[in-house]
């Protein structure tokens, strides 16, 4: 048999162990005796594991000594052992018909392991509001574990992943290179009349090439290009069609760049034409609120000073923004490259740490057109590192 090749960890040992233990000072404020991880994120920051295997149940399992147990599919039980730090008895791989069976659940076999484990009594929390933990898991999770109190985790190790190490903050810094890279092929391709899905393809290749100044090509990022045009970027979350660009019509780019699962979002606007006046007063409030959220982003404040800073500016100029302004970023698997914790909104009180990183979300979206200009953040003790060096001013080409 040809000896196993490990992918590279891309932390050492010691900064999974670190994680791992800040993860069980939380479970033992909350009481809990085991932790089942669901959300891929969260699997990979505690264990190295990658793997587009997110479509089946996984998780990992955090007892109350010892490394995590990676638990999941059991052909995807083979990435497992070429990328989890941990020693192969710390990998469960469940057979292939408890796969989408109306029969039998992953479940059923996950609580038999724990039960051989003597794992199946006391406090087990677990991701309830999270998009890989179904109804239908939680079902037979409860059913067999009787003896166990089920509780809600949600979040618990989300809140661990808030400051970043260094080895983070320079596969992040990495990332912004890519999603420069990006924002520029955009700036040099775009013209009235290409098509939609061959500027995607412009991004695609911009995101993921080698480069061979950087030494790096980029990961497929968690959330696809979005990019709608004139009245349709009245709506944040649409992403593109064959159509061919069109004069008069402004669009706005909200991309990111991926280096080892590490995401640094990034968004400006491109008008092809002379922009409407609207256009151009809103782009000088959101210009002047983001200088001020930037002057509020600093340790010791809060979430909620960012926000504030920001929405003064707009209330002055007249402009309702009724979505919050921001969001913590960082590894992500889709869908989302936020990590759903705090917000940049009135009454997130959350404290602002040294290496917390954050997407300043200062985007509008207007009746019959969309604004959008942000920037992604390392939080310091005096002014905030700019992931990103791109003109935040709308582009504007005839």
């Amino acid at each position: 048999m040809p000896e196993l090749q490990r992918t590279p960890y891309r932390f050492s040992t010691e900064e999974y162990e670190q994680r791992l233990k800040k993860t069980r000072a939380s479970m033992e404020k909350l009481g809990l005796d085991l932790l089942i991880v669901s959300d891929p994120s969260n699997m990979a920051w505690l264990t190295g594991y990658d793997g587009w295997s997110f479509y089946v149940h996984q998780c990992v399992i955090v007892g109350p000594t010892g490394a995590p147990i990676w638990f999941g599919r059991g052909q995807d039980a083979q990435g497992a052992l070429r990328t989890v730090w941990m020693s192969d008895d710390h990998i469960i791989g469940y057979p292939d018909h408890y796969v989408q069976s109306v029969e039998r659940h992953p479940m059923d076999y996950l609580w038999a392991q724990l039960a051989d484990r003597g794992w199946h009594r006391g406090f087990i929390g677990v991701e309830m509001d999270n998009y890989w933990y179904s109804a239908k898991a939680h079902e037979r999770l409860v059913h067999g574990l009787p003896e166990a109190q089920i509780l809600d985790a949600t979040g618990l190790v989300n809140w661990q992943r808030a400051v970043k190490t260094p080895k983070e903050l320079e596969y992040m810094r990495k990332a912004a290179r890519i999603v420069e890279r990006m924002h520029r092929r955009i700036a040099d391709r775009v013209e009235v009349g290409m098509r939609k899905c061959d500027l995607v393809a412009e991004i695609y290749d911009a995101g993921l090439r080698f480069d061979e100044w950087s030494q790096h090509g980029g990961d497929y990022p968690a959330i696809v290009p979005l990019l709608p045009s004139g009245p349709d970027a009245a709506a944040p979350h649409l992403t593109w069609d064959d159509q061919p660009m069109k004069k008069d019509e402004g669009t706005f780019f909200e991309i990111a760049g991926c280096y080892q699962r590490y995401h640094v979002p990034l968004s400006r606007t491109i008008f092809l034409g002379t922009p409407p006046q609207e256009m151009l007063d809103a782009e000088k409030a959101v210009l002047e609120g983001m200088e001020a959220g930037l002057s509020a982003a600093r340790a010791g404040n809060t979430c909620e000073d960012i926000a504030n800073a920001f929405f003064t500016v707009l209330d002055r100029y007249g402009i309702v923004k009724d979505n919050r302004t921001g969001y913590p970023i960082g590894l992500s698997y889709p869908p989302d490259w936020g990590e759903r914790t705090m917000s940049l909104r009135r009454g997130d009180r959350t404290e602002l740490k040294p290496g917390m990183t954050v997407h300043f979300m200062t985007g509008l979206w207007m009746e019959g057109w969309g604004y959008e200009t942000t920037e992604s953040i390392v939080i310091t003790e005096a002014e905030p590192e700019l992931f990103c060096n791109i003109p935040r001013r709308m582009l504007v080409k005839q």
